[in-house]
């Protein structure tokens, strides 16, 4: 692809933060957007499990803004009423010790839940869901999608934006750019396993959240100590580590190594209602982030927390600014 040449239509996969944010800023440059997504909706893994009695954020627990522009899209996110800020009373176990957390980050969270700011995102955007892009097909100097449960696409593309994990993407482009191929290759990316619970017998506990060290789970929080939330459901998040030792456990036996590790912390388990998921590809990245990748000689656009050393702040501007990127070689 040279400067001269006009892009006009373009399609983004993955309909994650990364993905929203660029599709969002392209078609604000007035290009025409379709976004495509696997799912059923948008934010990835900012999302929340909701059955009729409970709900639990299961995937990304909180996030921070310390770029100044993803501080203006938080507070527009804030203004919104899709986001607040989030204080809870922290504590980390280490070496069989419980100790306060004086971290002094300002934590946010989606509200009413953690897919709200992505669902914010999604409202002007043009999206499939439950659409599975299982290859790029290059025809007439377009591109053309081939799609898991609709056959192709029918609109062909001037540019394709992959705003997936590493590993799907690899996917992808291994026939068309090796270089790349190997860039998402060597993306470590890890698993995590969750557990949502309720504890009945559970006594108080003089935390929101805990940051768990050198065991099998590295988080856990009350979901009900974030703002708009009810309820006593927790969620506690297997370590990167062991997740991924462990992703092809069945979920009664990680629950089982779960469930044993909370009654070594004192949690009381006993008649716990646990609802399990796995996150195939939930942390973890390139070892020296590079923000977002273009490849202009395929018409092709790489972008989402993997490449940008992880978070949800890195998701959205890996998507800004493989957009902004995109617009400057069309200049």
């Amino acid at each position: 692809m040279n400067s001269s040449k006009a892009i006009n239509q373009v399609a983004v996969i993955g309909a994650g933060i990364a993905g929203l944010a660029c599709a969002r800023e392209l078609q604000s440059h007035g290009l025409s957007v379709d976004v495509f997504e696997k799912s059923r909706g948008p934010s990835g893994r900012m999302s929340t499990r909701r059955t009729q009695e409970w709900s639990a954020d299961h995937g990304a627990q909180y996030f921070t803004a310390r770029d100044p522009r993803f501080i203006e899209e938080v507070q527009s996110w804030i203004q919104a009423g899709t986001a607040a800020v989030w204080k809870p009373k922290l504590k980390i176990y280490e070496a069989k010790t419980w100790r306060e957390s004086h971290s002094q980050d300002i934590r946010y969270v989606g509200t009413p839940f953690m897919n709200s700011p992505g669902q914010h995102l999604a409202e002007s955007l043009s999206i499939q869901y439950e659409r599975t892009i299982s290859e790029l097909v290059r025809r007439d100097g377009k591109w053309h999608l081939q799609c898991s449960e609709a056959n192709e696409i029918t609109t062909p593309y001037d540019f394709v934006v992959l705003a997936i994990p590493a590993p799907q993407a690899s996917a992808l482009l291994r026939d068309l750019d090796s270089g790349a191929a190997h860039i998402t290759d060597s993306a470590q990316m890890k698993a995590c396993w969750t557990m949502m619970a309720n504890f009945p017998h559970q006594f108080n506990v003089d935390f929101d959240a805990a940051f768990i060290n050198e065991e099998i789970i590295s988080w856990i929080c009350q979901n009900g100590s974030k703002p708009m939330r009810q309820g006593s459901t927790w969620t506690i998040h297997g370590s990167p580590d062991w997740s991924q030792d462990h992703v092809e456990l069945s979920k009664e036996d990680a629950q089982d190594q779960m469930l044993q590790c909370l009654t070594a912390l004192d949690f009381n388990c006993e008649d716990a209602e646990i609802s399990m998921h796995r996150w195939r590809y939930a942390s973890g990245g390139l070892e020296h982030g590079v923000e977002f990748l273009l490849l202009p000689n395929i018409d092709i656009g790489l972008c989402g927390d993997w490449l940008n050393g992880g978070r949800v702040e890195g998701a959205w501007l890996s998507g800004f600014n493989l957009a902004l990127a995109l617009k400057q070689i069309q200049n």
